[in-house]
């Protein structure tokens, strides 16, 4: 992918992470938090999928997939606990 590609996706990509650092912060119950969370972890899977093209290098995928799955597992854990009331309910 050619370079006056990825520089402008960079941009927007970055400019997406600070809206969603806002949406974070304006969050009002846990769930919203959550969810905000799992944005601003597909927005930084992106980023690190658009420096990986862009510098060749292939350890950025890497943690692009790692974080990818512990995003996902974090998630559902807290989708359970914020389901079932507690830590022990």
């Amino acid at each position: 992918m050619p370079a006056f590609v990825i520089i402008p996706a960079l941009f927007w990509v970055t400019l997406l992470l600070v809206a969603g650092g806002l949406v974070l912060v304006r969050a009002r119950d846990a769930l919203q938090r959550v969810v905000a969370l799992d944005l601003l972890a597909v927005i930084v899977i992106a980023l690190l999928a658009l420096l990986s093209q862009l510098r060749g290098q292939a350890y950025y995928f890497d943690a692009a997939v790692a974080l990818a799955l512990l995003s996902f597992v974090a998630t559902v854990a807290a989708a359970r606990y914020l389901d079932s009331g507690g830590p022990f309910g």
